[in-house]
C-alpha cells in the first residue's frame, strides 16, 4: 500500500519545526515503512521548496506561497494541485491529513481522505473555554465534511471532535499513538537526579504551564531543594497579550523558588531522552491535548508522571498504578503527589515499573502498525464500492 500524509510538521532533521504531531507522524511512518508500505510525507507552509528521500520515505516540503488576495484558499489550491499530480504519478492509495487549521477544507482528492484528530483549534477553544475565530472553524468544518472517515488518538478526542463538528455518518476510530519502544529504553531507572521536577512542552497557558509556580512552591515547603526545568518553546499569551508565557510565568514564583528553576527553551529533541532520565518525577498539569506524546514516551522511560485528570489522561494512565491523575488546578494535591514521589522510593519503583508495563500493552506503534493498515484499508475498499456502485448506476 502507497499511504501519503499531509501535515504542517515531521521529525527530521532538515524540518525546523516539529512537535507531537510531527514525533506521532514520524513514528508510525517508520513502522509502516518497515512493514514494507511505501510512505509519501507532504510538508506545507516550508521555507523552501525541495524532495528528500529519508531511507526511502520521500518528503516533499512545499514552499509557503503569499498572495495578495485570498491566500487562505490559493495556497489550499496550491497545495492539492501538488499533492494530486504526485499521488497520480506515484500511484498513492490513500492520503491522510491533520485536524489542525482544516488545511484540505477546499482540496478534492480522487482517493480516499482520513482525517487524524491531533487537535483542531475548535477542539482546543472548547477544552479552553475560549472564544473561537469563526473563519477557523469555518475552515476545520470544511475540511471535516471532506474527509471519509477520521482516526482519533483517544476515544476522549474522538468523541468531542464528533460533538464539536456534528459528525454523522462517518466512522471514528480510536487508534493511539504511538513508540518504537526499543528507542525509548532505561537501563537504570533508578538512577535519577533527586528531587528533580521535569516539565516539557510549550510553554503555553492550555498546557498548565501558569499552575506550575504554584505547585511547585507547595512542593518547596517540604522540598526546598527541589528543582525544576522547564523545556520547549515560549509562546505568547492570548489571555494577557503578553508575548511571552515564560515572563508571565517568573512574576508567579517566589522570589527564593525561581532560583531552583532552570527554563532551557527548545533543545534537540535528541537530547531530550537524557533530561527525562534525569528527572525525579515528570509533570504535564495540561488543559488541553489530545493525547501527548512526552507523557507517553516519559512513561516508556520509567518515569512518574504526575498528569491531568482531564478525559484523554484517563486513557493514558491508571491512577495510583502507572502514574498519577490531578486536576491542573488543585495545586496542593498535585504538589502532595510530587512530594510522595520524593518521600516513598518503594512507591515510585512500583509506579515506574507499571508506567512501563503500560506502555508495553498500549502504546507499542509494532502492534498499533495494524489497527492502521486495517483502517486505512477498509477506507479503500469502501471507496471503491461506493464508486463502482456510481458507475453502475450511470
Amino acid at each position: 500500500m502507497h499511504i501519503a500524509f499531509l501535515t504542517p510538521e515531521y521529525s527530521h532533521p532538515s524540518i525546523p519545526k516539529s512537535a507531537g504531531i510531527g514525533t506521532s507522524i514520524k513514528n508510525l511512518v517508520t513502522s509502516l515503512h518497515k512493514s514494507g508500505n511505501d510512505i509519501t510525507i507532504f510538508i506545507y507552509d516550508q521555507p523552501v521548496q525541495e524532495i528528500i528521500d529519508d531511507n526511502g520515505v520521500k518528503i516533499h516540503r512545499i514552499k509557503r506561497i503569499k498572495y495578495k488576495f485570498f491566500g487562505w484558499y490559493l495556497y489550499r489550491k496550491h497545495i492539492e494541485k501538488y499533492c494530486s499530480k504526485i499521488i497520480k504519478q506515484e500511484n498513492i492509495a490513500i492520503i491522510e491529513a491533520a485536524d489542525w487549521t482544516g488545511i484540505t477544507a477546499f482540496m478534492h482528492f480522487k482517493i480516499p481522505l482520513v482525517i487524524r484528530f491531533h487537535g483542531s483549534d475548535t477542539y482546543f477553544c472548547h477544552l479552553e473555554n475560549r472564544k473561537q475565530k469563526l473563519k477557523n472553524f469555518w475552515f476545520e468544518k470544511l475540511a471535516i465534511n471532506k474527509a471519509q472517515a477520521f482516526i482519533a488518538p483517544t476515544t476522549f478526542a474522538g468523541e468531542v471532535s464528533k460533538r464539536l463538528f456534528k459528525i454523522k455518518g462517518k466512522e471514528i476510530k480510536t487508534i493511539h499513538n504511538g513508540l518504537n519502544l526499543q528507542s525509548f529504553e532505561n537501563e537504570k531507572p533508578e538512577e535519577f537526579e533527586t528531587n528533580l521536577i521535569l516539565y516539557a512542552g510549550t510553554l503555553i497557558r492550555k498546557k498548565g504551564v501558569l499552575e506550575l509556580p504554584k505547585i511547585f512552591k507547595e512542593v518547596q515547603t517540604d522540598f526546598p531543594d527541589a528543582k525544576l526545568i522547564l523545556i520547549g518553546g515560549d509562546a505568547p499569551d492570548i489571555k494577557t497579550d503578553s508575548k511571552s508565557t515564560w515572563e508571565l510565568m517568573k512574576t508567579l514564583f517566589a522570589v527564593d523558588g525561581l532560583k531552583n528553576v532552570n527554563y532551557l527553551g527548545k533543545i534537540p529533541y535528541s537530547e531530550m531522552q537524557n533530561y527525562i532520565k534525569k528527572a525525579n518525577v515528570c509533570v504535564f498539569p495540561t488543559f488541553a491535548e489530545t493525547l501527548g506524546m512526552v507523557t507517553i514516551e516519559s512513561m516508556a522511560m520509567q518515569k512518574v508522571v504526575v498528569n491531568s485528570n482531564i478525559g484523554w489522561s484517563e486513557e493514558l494512565i491508571i491512577d495510583g498504578e502507572s502514574g498519577f491523575l490531578v486536576h491542573p488546578s488543585n495545586h496542593d494535591l498535585y504538589a502532595k503527589r510530587i512530594k510522595q514521589v520524593f518521600e516513598d522510593r518503594q512507591l515510585a519503583q512500583k509506579i515506574r515499573e507499571g508506567a512501563r508495563a503500560r506502555v508495553e500493552e498500549k502504546f507499542d506503534i509494532n502492534k498499533l502498525l495494524f489497527d492502521n493498515i486495517d483502517f486505512y484499508q477498509k477506507i479503500i475498499n469502501l471507496k471503491k464500492r461506493e464508486s463502482d456502485n456510481y458507475l453502475s448506476s450511470e
